[in-house]
């Protein structure tokens, strides 16, 4: 189905998964990349075994002391071309990212942009790595505090998302001076390889040495090479808050720093004043884009009693005109699940609901029928719950939207969001101020995202994204993320003839 695609990405039947840039490695077992669009066999991939990763991570610190001398503006000069390979190969690209992982083309393409947009980013952050003049106490003295490169930042990232966050990662880390090495998704392993081939070509008509970019392929246990290794100060992890805590106690262990993007229980708050046209919108969208695989996806919807029948009867009429299929053909709403391992973990979600004491209001199940060649495709599921249940407490990764009632003021419905272990993104559908601004407060959202009068779901690049509590209180992407790539140095300059002491310390001594 993307046989050109993939010619145009440089991917082969059988395609080696370890690179140090534009270098290729084939020494491991076969990864098989299955499409959950229709059940075929995209591609066979080569794994890494440990002496490639040994030679990986060698090749990438001896790399990374030529890249650091690079001026960083010179460094952002490559992510500048980097972004115009990416908008030469979007469509390409964006196809597979759909093909691959299931998501709709359009949301595949505009994955695709999110890594354009950091390119553009990072290129202006190149020529801001600012530090801060500091007042000293002491006469003739001058201080200041800089940013110098960590080294080698070690990324893992996960299938639902399978280029965008690698790319956030690596042009921030790239313009600070560092190097990198990739493990992506043993479920997308196609979209890493075209990934690294765009970014090693740069390298190379460049002239730039390998080991700036790396990738390595494989299962947990590459993953765990990583998380293991004292050479590598960074571990950027995404993915579940179970890996996440793995990965946390690994790194923490060896003292090296966790840069942690976990899961999230997003709701969307919706007040007697809110715009329910607007609501419905990003509700559905939160809910059903790319199948509810999103860190992102609106799980919960916490509705006003006095508003709650006229909402429930909206969305479920909304639901019922949801087209669900191939997510190549633009007509869809929504593609399949990643796996059948995502469809078991659906269907147990929904027996849990129905234990519990949940209603369903919508058809549940897979989707009957020739169209559903893969058996990833599900019917998304609106369901009345109680927040405290065990279910709604968890996150499923699949289009399950939980209704939920609440009764008094706008104060009962932040508790009920904020008591979730989850703290990623949050929304608050009202006009009025005074509840968007206690929404935005210290005593609301305890988020790291917090939206009035748009969904969960649909960060842009120029804020941080990360979250709180077991969502890991990481951040990527915008505002100033890329400091976590760098490494803070207080610097004290002394211009005077004599060495006063701070905080007026007296040592005299014959020094002569």
């Amino acid at each position: 189905m993307i046989k050109k695609e993939l010619k145009q990405l440089g991917i082969e039947a059988i395609s080696k998964g370890t690179s140090t840039g534009n270098e290729w490695f084939a020494n491991g077992n076969s990864l098989h990349s299955f499409s959950p669009v229709d059940g075929l066999e995209i591609g066979e991939v080569i794994s890494t075994t440990k002496e490639d990763y040994e030679h990986v991570v060698e090749t990438a610190i001896s790399a990374q002391k030529h890249w650091a001398s690079i001026p960083a503006p010179k460094r952002g000069e490559i992510i500048r071309q980097f972004g115009e390979k990416l908008r030469e190969q979007k469509p390409a690209l964006g196809k597979l990212v759909s093909y691959e992982m299931g998501k709709s083309y359009q949301e595949g393409m505009g994955e695709v942009q999110e890594m354009i947009d950091i390119c553009d980013f990072a290129v202006g952050i190149s020529r801001q790595l600012y530090g801060n003049t500091i007042h000293s106490e002491r006469p003739s003295h001058r201080m200041y505090d800089q940013y110098h490169p960590l080294g080698v930042v070690g990324i893992i990232s996960a299938f639902n998302f399978p280029v965008a966050v690698w790319s956030w990662n690596t042009a921030l880390a790239l313009v600070c001076g560092d190097v990198v090495i990739w493990k992506g998704s043993e479920k997308t392993p196609l979209c890493s390889i075209a990934c690294q081939r765009m970014l090693g070509e740069i390298l190379h008509e460049n002239q730039l040495p390998e080991g700036i970019s790396s990738i390595i392929t494989g299962d947990l246990n590459a993953g765990k090479w990583l998380s293991e290794d004292k050479r590598i100060p960074l571990i950027s992890a995404t993915g579940s808050t179970k890996m996440g805590k793995q990965v946390a106690s690994t790194v923490a262990s060896r003292l090296g720093k966790s840069l942690l993007e976990l899961g999230g229980n997003n709701a969307i708050i919706v007040t007697p004043d809110a715009d329910l046209h607007m609501t419905l919108i990003g509700a559905v969208f939160g809910a059903v884009g790319t199948a509810g695989q999103r860190c992102t996806s609106t799980r919960r919807l916490i509705i006003h009693e006095s508003i709650y029948e006229s909402v429930k009867e909206s969305i479920t009429a909304a639901y019922r005109q949801l087209k669900i299929g191939n997510p190549l053909n633009e007509e869809n709403h929504m593609g399949p699940l990643i796996d059948k391992k995502a469809v078991d973990m659906y269907n147990q979600a929904i027996s849990k609901i129905e234990e519990q004491g949940g209603i369903l209001l919508t058809e549940s199940g897979p989707i009957n029928g020739d169209s559903n060649q893969s058996g990833c495709y599900v019917k998304p599921v609106i369901a009345e719950v109680q927040n405290h249940f065990e279910i709604v407490q968890t996150e499923t990764f699949a289009p399950i939207l939980y209704l939920i009632k609440y009764k008094g003021g706008v104060e009962d419905a932040i508790s009920l969001q904020n008591s979730v272990v989850q703290g990623l993104s949050s929304a608050i559908m009202t006009n009025n101020l005074r509840e968007a601004e206690l929404f935005l407060s210290h005593a609301g959202s305890d988020c790291g995202i917090a939206n009035v009068n748009i969904g969960t779901s649909g960060a842009e690049i120029g804020g941080a994204f990360g979250g709180e509590k077991e969502t890991g209180g990481g951040r990527e992407s915008g505002s100033d993320a890329w400091k976590i790539y760098m490494r803070r140095q207080t610097n004290t300059i002394n211009y005077s003839t004599s060495l006063p002491l701070a905080q007026g310390i007296s040592f005299n001594f014959n020094s002569k």
